[in-house]
């Protein structure tokens, strides 16, 4: 077992609802789930993300925690949460990475794995 080590998974989602594709705009939500798989218990202090659309467009977000949080886990604790992304192409991936802060004051990063996000009936 790695001393510093958070997993993460997601789960993409397309928002027919709320996407126009008569006017390329196509919205995913994406539940993130991140665990502590670590020894040391530590805190989720920012992100950077990695957007690509169908056109090679790429968009990298960085910023402070998550949904407004900085949540701390404990070895075996998981946190879990809902965001969305916009895209003007029906198709597009995303990853990244999570910086995280130890309580001992190591920084370690935990890597968001790559994922789709495609509007249903477009991927075979």
């Amino acid at each position: 077992m790695a001393r510093y080590e958070f997993t993460v998974s997601v789960v993409p989602q397309f928002l027919a609802e709320q996407s126009n594709p008569d006017e390329d705009e196509y919205l995913f939500a994406y539940t993130v789930t991140v665990r502590n798989t670590g020894e040391v218990t530590a805190k989720l202090v920012s992100r950077h993300w990695i957007i690509t659309d169908a056109d090679g467009d790429v968009e990298e977000v960085r910023g402070e925690g998550v949904v407004g949080e900085q949540p701390v886990l404990r070895p075996g604790e998981g946190f879990q949460y809902t965001s969305g992304c916009p895209l003007t192409t029906p198709v597009g991936s995303m990853q990244g990475s999570y910086q995280c802060v130890a309580e001992d004051g190591t920084r370690f990063d935990a890597r968001i794995p790559l994922f789709t996000l495609a509007m249903p009936g477009v991927l075979h």
